[in-house]
């Protein structure tokens, strides 16, 4: 427990942190990773050199300094950053060292600002902090070892098929190298993919949606090629396209994640989704028509045309399993042919106006894509009287303000 001073001291540092917040942590990721440069082989360094760990660190911070007295009603975010940290293989001995760097940022930004009170606050505040997230963290180690097909940290898979399923996404299929089964997993949810990249120093770790249902006897990812093979996204994403073939091996962490459909509720489901975005939403639909066929659901994708539409025989023939189904496509930049897929329903964006012909009061909002997407997604939404409750959304990477 906190004592009350130290409560009211890490509270007088929100003006600050709200000021100096991504300054602090830009300057602790510069450090951490010159003493530590091999927890590169954890952390994203397209995240990294896009700014947005850092962005999504600032934000946890100063979240934790504004409800430093009442950490429990900022639970639901320390669960799903915690999520990411065990698909990552965070552990207890990496705290330690966070804390140590991220005081001293605050040090270096803030100078004589940043007291000895001040530190000696912050020092005890994180270790509730890194107490809070090491608990969450085990019992989500705990149950992904324990559970039926399950392990821990990272186990070798095995490519078993490629598949194009447009002109820029593949869909990777993977068994486990030693024959074992996979656990069950929760539509949505997403492993990470660590790869050793010839001439590179460091391993890569990238997450991706599963983007099949569970219960079958692989897993399922679905990969886009980013356009720029300098890019750390593209580097990645590319090697994967040009180099990993049909019997290749590739090391994942068990399923993680909390974007996932209720199973049960049985309200009607729209799913909005934009380019790669679609990718949890192939199990979630699907997840939908093996368990409960007769609920309503309206599927709706937005994509630059038909040639980079992914999965379009494959949502098609849904109609078969769905009692009451609708799928469209939007396009952008559409192709003469694309106007002519009994599916396409509008040129250019997915807006308020196309929406507003599907929204349904007591029906619950999918959205994932873009940033700039789901902002617009959700505020259209909102406008349409939509309930905060009835729209979930997923990042792909860290969490940013919408």
């Amino acid at each position: 427990m906190l004592s009350q001073k130290t409560i009211e001291i890490i509270k007088s540092t929100v003006p600050v942190l709200e000021v100096h917040g991504t300054t602090i942590t830009t300057v602790f990721y510069k450090n951490l990773f010159e003493a530590y440069p091999e927890l590169l082989n954890i952390f994203n360094h397209a995240n990294q050199k896009k700014g947005r760990q850092q962005h999504a660190l600032a934000n946890t911070v100063l979240a934790a300094a504004k409800h430093i007295d009442q950490l429990e009603t900022i639970l639901p975010v320390v669960k799903q950053i915690a999520q990411k940290h065990r698909s990552l293989a965070v552990k207890p001995e990496h705290y330690p060292i966070v804390g140590e760097y991220l005081l001293a940022a605050i040090k270096e930004v803030l100078q004589e600002a940043a007291t000895e009170e001040i530190l000696q606050a912050w020092g005890d505040a994180y270790g509730v902090i890194a107490g809070v997230f090491i608990s969450v963290e085990k019992e989500m180690y705990d149950q992904a070892s324990k559970q039926e097909g399950g392990w821990a940290d990272f186990k070798p898979f095995t490519v078993v098929k490629k598949v194009p399923e447009s002109d820029v996404i593949t869909s990777f299929y993977l068994k486990p190298a030693n024959g074992e089964g996979i656990p069950a997993f929760l539509p949505g949810q997403y492993v990470t993919v660590r790869i050793g990249i010839p001439g590179e120093r460091f391993l890569f770790n990238r997450q991706y949606s599963l983007s099949d249902a569970a219960g079958k006897d692989y897993f399922r990812i679905s990969v886009k090629k980013e356009r720029t093979e300098s890019s750390p996204d593209g580097r990645v994403s590319n090697y994967l396209h040009d180099s990993i073939q049909v019997g290749d091996s590739l090391d994942l962490t068990a399923p993680a994640g909390h974007f996932s459909i209720d199973l049960e509720k049985g309200t009607p489901v729209v799913f909005l989704g934009g380019g790669v975005g679609i990718t949890p939403f192939m199990s979630m639909v699907h997840a939908v028509a093996d368990q409960t066929p007769d609920r309503d659901v309206q599927f709706i994708h937005a994509s630059d045309n038909g040639k980079v539409q992914p999965f379009r025989r494959e949502l098609t023939g849904l109609a078969q399993k769905l009692e009451s189904y609708q799928l469209a496509f939007v396009f952008k930049n559409p192709e003469k042919e694309d106007k002519q897929l009994p599916n396409f329903v509008k040129e250019g964006y997915m807006d308020k106006e196309l929406l507003s012909l599907h929204v349904k009061p007591d029906a619950d909002y999918y959205i994932c894509g873009p940033v700039p997407f789901m902002k617009a997604i959700i505020t259209c939404l909102k406008e349409l009287g939509v309930e905060p409750d009835n729209i979930h959304y997923e990042f792909f990477g860290p969490a940013v303000s919408l």
